[in-house]
């Protein structure tokens, strides 16, 4: 029997956002990833005939938890979230944190504390089936903004899912690539890869297509956020030499007013 490899269907719901379903074609199980609404939920799992298992949550905010309590009383599932974030999670019953595993099946996914766009934030990464579902945290050419964390803290969570395997596929939670790609040329103009990018971006865009999911080594090449090691960025932002972490506070500092 070779390694289990779950299934990923993206749900797009409210304006920009996505929830997920990972599903354990082995056991049968499934887990919806940070809901935010219930209708839409329920109606992704009948279409696949999928009965959910678990929810796992990533961070607090009503448009990763708003459906919780809905979907527990309809499925009578168990919810999965940050035990940092324990009193915020609605209808918690497991607390996880850094070191931790959560399971579909005998697919395992690795829980790593995130930190930064909130205090709690955490990310679940199945390594064996190359998934990582990271909420607001990491995006498309972005990353979250610092509601309750430090840059410092940011940064730290980048750099730790910067160490996972390039060909790793990032489910972010909302779709804001196209914003995020035309503010990274504003701070890395001579960076070809971002270049190149945007064109497919923009022309996926223009079809309706999703630039979502993406891959930790395309991230690597053409978000800014990870890239505070650019000449091209430290140039234009005046930081040339500067520590890292400043570089980085740096250009989430100018996101925010771009």
């Amino acid at each position: 029997m070779g390694i289990p490899k779950i299934e990923i269907a993206q749900i797009p719901v409210l304006q920009d956002n996505y929830l997920y379903l990972a599903h354990d074609p082995v056991s049968g199980e499934t887990a919806i990833i940070d809901p935010a609404l219930e209708d839409e939920t329920v109606d992704a799992l009948a279409a696949r005939g999928w009965k959910p298992t678990y929810i796992f949550n990533t961070h607090h905010h009503w448009d990763h938890v708003g459906a919780n309590l809905a979907l527990k009383e309809r499925f009578g599932l168990k919810i999965i979230g940050p035990a940092a974030d324990r009193d915020r999670i609605p209808g918690i019953d497991i607390a996880v944190g850094e070191g931790d595993q959560v399971f579909l099946g005998d697919a395992a996914a690795d829980v790593l504390f995130v930190p930064g766009h909130t205090s709690g934030h955490i990310a679940y990464h199945f390594a064996d089936s190359h998934a990582l579902l990271c909420g607001d945290t990491l995006f498309a050419m972005g990353c979250g903004r610092l509601f309750e964390g430090t840059p410092d803290q940011m940064w730290s969570s980048l750099s730790k899912l910067m160490q996972l395997p390039d060909e790793t596929q990032v489910y972010c939670a909302h779709e804001y690539t196209q914003a995020n790609g035309r503010f990274a040329l504003t701070v890395e103009p001579d960076n070809i890869d971002l270049v190149a990018r945007m064109a497919d971006v923009d022309e996926k865009r223009r079809s309706g297509v999703p630039t979502v999911p993406t891959s930790i080594g395309l991230e690597k090449a053409t978000n800014p956020f990870l890239r505070p090691m650019s000449e091209n960025i430290q140039e234009t932002i005046n930081l040339i030499g500067a520590p890292l972490p400043a570089v980085f506070a740096e250009v989430r500092r100018r996101k925010d007013s771009f």
